[in-house]
C-alpha cells in the first residue's frame, strides 16, 4: 500500500465520521466574466439561506477575492503548510459571516510537499469539513494546469459565461481540455453553467443552449443550467466600493438573480451524489499534479 493510498484511507475515515463539506469550484474560460464576483456573492446568498460557507481563493497571485471584499488576510494557505498555523488562523472573517482563505503561493507549492507535510495539510484541512457546509473554490480563469486540476478534482463545478462570443468559445475550450484528461469521468462530475451580464432570462437561456448544443455534439460532458444574472450598473459600483453587490445593493435584480441561483444549489443539495469534502479534493489535486 503506497503513501497516497494510506492518505486516502485517512481522508475516508475522517469523512465517515463527518459527511464532509460540499465542494464547488467556480471557474471560467476567460478572465473578466464575473467569476470571482459570483463566488463571493453566491457565498453571501448561501449564508443568508442558512449555510455556513468558506471561499478558498485559488487564483494565486491575483488576490481577486480579497480585493473585492476590501479585506487583507493576515495568513494564507502557505502559513498552514509551512508556518504551523491552524485552519482557524488562516480563515479571514468576511461579510455576513462567510469565511475566506487566501491561497497565496500555497496552491503552487502543493506539488513540492513531502509525505509528512501532505499528511499534516490534509489533517488540518479536514477541519473545514466540520466547520462549513459548503466550500467554494474560486479558481483561476482559462486552461492553466491549476484550473484544470481543480475542475477535475472538485465534485461540482460552476462555469461562468457571458454573451461575448469569446467567453462562449473559451468556455468550450475549457470543457474540451477537461474532457481530454484521463482523470475525467463524466458521471462523477456535476458541471453547471451560469450566464452572467445578460439582458434578460431569454438571452441567458439562448447562451446556455449555444454552449450546450456544441458540447453535447463533440464532448462527453453533461451540462446543467443553473441560472442567469442580468447586466446592471450595481455590479461595477459594488466592485469600486469593495462591497459585494448582495450587500450594498441587496434589493437589486442582480442580487435576486444570485439568490435564485443559491436557492437552486441548496435544492440540489439533497441529490448531490457524494460529499467527499475539501480534504479529499486537495489530496486528489496533489496526486493529479504529481502525475504530470
Amino acid at each position: 500500500m503506497d503513501q497516497a493510498e494510506k492518505l486516502r484511507q485517512k481522508v475516508n475515515q475522517i469523512n465517515s465520521q463527518n459527511s464532509g463539506a460540499r465542494v464547488i469550484a467556480v471557474t471560467s474560460g476567460k478572465g473578466g466574466v464575473g467569476k470571482t464576483s459570483l463566488s463571493v456573492n453566491l457565498a453571501i446568498q448561501l449564508k443568508k439561506q442558512g449555510k455556513d460557507v468558506v471561499i478558498i481563493d485559488a487564483d494565486f497571485g491575483l488576490a481577486n477575492v480579497e480585493v473585492m471584499l476590501g479585506i487583507r488576510p493576515v495568513y494564507n494557505l502557505s502559513d498552514l503548510i509551512y508556518n504551523n498555523k491552524s485552519v482557524d488562523d488562516i480563515i479571514t472573517a468576511g461579510p455576513e459571516g462567510i469565511g475566506f482563505i487566501s491561497g497565496g503561493s500555497g496552491v503552487q507549492d502543493l506539488v513540492n510537499l513531502d509525505k509528512s507535510n501532505i499528511k499534516i495539510l490534509i489533517s488540518k484541512l479536514a477541519k473545514l469539513d466540520k466547520l462549513y457546509d459548503i466550500v467554494i473554490i474560486d479558481t483561476g480563469a482559462g486552461i492553466a494546469d491549476s484550473v484544470l486540476e481543480f475542475v477535475l478534482t472538485s465534485p461540482e463545478v460552476i462555469i461562468v459565461v457571458t454573451p461575448e462570443p469569446t467567453s462562449i468559445t473559451d468556455a468550450y475550450s475549457l470543457l474540451k481540455a477537461v474532457n481530454r484528461k484521463k482523470e475525467f469521468v463524466a458521471n462523477d462530475k456535476s458541471i453547471k453553467v451560469v450566464t452572467n451580464r445578460v439582458f434578460d432570462e431569454k438571452e441567458g437561456d439562448e447562451i446556455f443552449e449555444k454552449l450546450s448544443i456544441v458540447v453535447s455534439k463533440f464532448l462527453n460532458v453533461n451540462l446543467e443550467y443553473l441560472g442567469y444574472i442580468v447586466q446592471g450598473n450595481e455590479a461595477s459600483k459594488a466592485v469600486i466600493e469593495q462591497n459585494p453587490v448582495s450587500i450594498s445593493y441587496a434589493n437589486s435584480t442582480i442580487s435576486r438573480c444570485i439568490s435564485d441561483i443559491s436557492s437552486r444549489l441548496i435544492f440540489k443539495d439533497s441529490i448531490v451524489a457524494e460529499k467527499n469534502g475539501i480534504a479529499k479534493v486537495f489530496l486528489d489535486f496533489i496526486k493529479t499534479k504529481r502525475q504530470k
